[in-house]
């Protein structure tokens, strides 16, 4: 390679160096051990319910869907099962 191609390529890969290893550094802090406060506190609450309401919402959405799934499947079982009159 030319001197001129040398110096762009160490040019790019300090450019993608600096990028890289600044770019994570800023704007992010840690909030794990906030979350270990909330989550292994022995308040009585169930792991799953810990979260807040968001995690109160999608819980009983699962639950919802859980239920009428069941349902509707046992309708169809059912619904097969019988035979149907003529």
């Amino acid at each position: 390679m030319s001197g001129l191609g040398m110096r762009g390529l160490r040019a790019f890969q300090q450019l993608s160096q600096r990028t890289f290893s600044t770019a994570t550094r800023r704007g992010v802090e840690n909030r794990v051990p906030e979350k270990q406060k909330i989550f292994q506190a022995d308040n009585g609450i169930p792991v799953y319910l810990k979260g807040g309401v968001g995690d109160a919402v999608l819980y009983r959405l699962t639950m919802a869907l859980t239920v009428g799934g069941t349902v509707y499947v046992l309708y169809q079982l059912f619904d097969a099962a019988l035979p149907r009159k003529k």
